[in-house]
């Protein structure tokens, strides 16, 4: 009985190991994800394309991210994270090396096996927290996971861009990048434990639609994925996307003002997925959690468009980013709401779901006021009903957090 014990301590301790060299995987996915906004120019030189065909190609990213977001999900449960991070940090480093060679096909190879493979960074790293840490600490692991892909974007452009400007090679950019993701693949291989004997007697006798069905059959993972999506999405789509032509264009300010006001929602998002993790993880519940930050991120909004004198809007930006770190929250819900067998699958469908809300919601907002931002004559009223459709989709997910099953440790008492 001691020694299972010692055996399961060990095990855990690996599992953790994993988790760590997991996050320098989806660090590099992230710093990879943003890199190429800074490269158009060397990029359109390099493929032989027009600027607008490099951001196209870029694009295709997404392609295979969201499709390989619910295959990693399944891989994870069926093969456990030895293999499946192996997989798919290796595959996104081959896809950074083929990144350099002067072919458009090529290029866009590469760019679709970056998205395949980086699909598999977050739900891996998130399976191997859960199999390294107690549940109760599950909230704030998946917190800091985030925070570190979050680093991992911003160095993407605030370290990169500076090297490049100082002679760093595009290319060198790419092997580097490529050379990191290698590295902690082979070591994940050796170090990361194979599932128990349990695990894979019960994958055996799983078929790969199965996880499909149990997860897609409870409403809490509907739920969970439409909430995260809500909260997700005046992050990515606002703040990170529009926020700067935003701030230009509607509110006056200098192009480095806007860019260095938008980037504080995304510095709070560092800091707030694991401080909201660790306060969900203290109280022992998910819920109560969930709706502070969307209360949080609806003050800094109404502080924003009614009382913008009273903070600095980038005070404002930052803690509106600190409270929207509870957008994380539910990827703890999701897994707690399903049984131990499907979790891999349960975060891949997490980010399908959040991935489905952004698409959905992103062209409905370009129309309605991102694409007519240049030819508006109420600069002001533009800016304020715009701020405003992000209000009314964090009401939304403050109601449907009302319907969700609470998961935290104290509901399980």
């Amino acid at each position: 009985m001691q020694q299972n014990s010692s055996i399961a301590a060990s095990s855990k301790k690996l599992f953790i190991i994993a988790w760590i060299l997991g996050l320098v995987f989806y660090f590099i996915d992230y710093a990879t994800r943003s890199a190429p906004s800074l490269m158009i120019a060397d990029l359109a030189q390099n493929f032989s394309i027009s600027k607008e065909g490099v951001v196209s190609l870029v694009g295709t990213y997404y392609y295979t991210y969201s499709i390989c977001a619910l295959v990693a999900g399944i891989c994870l449960d069926k093969f456990g994270a030895k293999y499946a991070m192996f997989a798919g940090c290796f595959i996104l480093g081959i896809g950074c090396i083929l990144f350099i060679v002067s072919s458009q096909f090529v290029g866009e190879t590469g760019r679709l096996l970056q998205g395949a493979g980086s699909a598999f960074a977050f739900p891996g790293c998130v399976y191997l927290a859960t199999k390294g840490f107690d549940s109760k600490y599950l909230a704030t692991a998946i917190g800091f996971t985030q925070c570190i892909g979050m680093l991992g974007g911003s160095a993407g452009q605030f370290v990169v861009a500076p090297m490049l400007e100082d002679g760093f090679s595009f290319k060198t950019f790419w092997i580097g990048a490529g050379i990191l993701c290698i590295i902690p693949a082979i070591a994940m291989l050796v170090v990361t434990p194979k599932s128990s004997k349990e695990e894979i007697e019960k994958s055996k006798n799983t078929s790969f639609i199965e996880p499909f069905k149990i997860i897609f059959s409870n409403k809490d993972s509907w739920l969970s994925g439409i909430i995260s999506g809500l909260l997700f999405i005046p992050t990515t789509i606002f703040a990170m996307t529009w926020a700067v032509a935003f701030f230009k264009l509607d509110l006056g300010y200098t192009p480095h003002d806007a860019a260095m006001t938008a980037a504080m929602a995304s510095l709070g998002w560092v800091i707030g997925c694991p401080l909201m993790g660790m306060l969900t993880d203290k109280i022992g519940k998910r819920k109560p959690i969930i709706l502070l930050g969307c209360i949080g991120m609806i003050m800094m909004f109404l502080q924003l468009i009614y009382l913008p004198d009273m903070i600095g809007t980038k005070i404002t930006l930052f803690i509106f980013g600190v409270f929207s770190g509870v957008a994380m929250i539910p990827y703890s819900v999701i897994k707690e709401a399903n049984p131990d067998y499907v979790k891999g699958s349960a975060t891949g469908v997490q980010n399908f779901l959040t991935f489905g809300v952004t698409s959905l919601v992103g062209p409905i907002f370009a129309k309605m006021y991102g694409n007519e931002i240049i030819n508006v004559t109420d600069k002001l009223g533009h800016f304020h009903h715009a701020i405003w459709f992000w209000i009314i989709g964090i009401v939304l997910a403050i109601i449907l957090t009302l319907f969700l099953k609470e998961t935290g440790q104290k509901a399980k008492v």
